[in-house]
């Protein structure tokens, strides 16, 4: 196992002046703004650019035809629904008026039926005071 073994401190600032040096030389050795080197990694970046930038634009582009479609489909939908609920209206509407004109007609019915009834009761009964001989009064 190794011991371990501080630097001193003529070690640590030897390290940061060697360190200095260092960026410091890489700092002088960067290519100067008009060279080659740069305007190529310029232009290389401005086409990235440029089509990071159509990409995004197809993608908004793509996103609203989406979007708009979408709304079309909703509104159809919409559309469908609306005519669906108005046609279950007027078959409600129209079996509500079947079903009244049915009761009405019972109702006729039971009417006419009761009118027969009396009419047959009145006639047994002016009979049954004809032969007790009574006339009924007059309405």
């Amino acid at each position: 196992m190794a011991i371990y073994r501080e630097k001193t401190f003529a070690e640590r600032r030897d390290s940061a002046n060697d360190a200095k040096k260092a960026l410091l030389e890489k700092f002088k050795t960067r290519p100067a703004a008009d060279s080659p080197e740069v305007l190529a990694r310029q232009a290389e970046r401005k086409v990235v650019l440029e089509a990071r930038a159509q990409r995004e634009a197809e993608r908004a582009r793509l996103r609203e035809e989406r979007l708009a479609r979408e709304a079309a489909e909703r509104a159809e939908r919409e559309r469908i629904a609306e005519e669906a609920r108005r046609i279950a209206e007027e078959e409600a509407k129209a079996a509500e008026t079947l079903r009244m004109a049915e009761e009405n007609e019972r109702i006729a019915r039971v009417l006419a039926d009761e009118a027969e009834r009396k009419a047959k009761r009145d006639a047994r009964y002016a009979a049954r005071k004809q032969r007790v001989g009574r006339q009924p009064p007059k309405m």
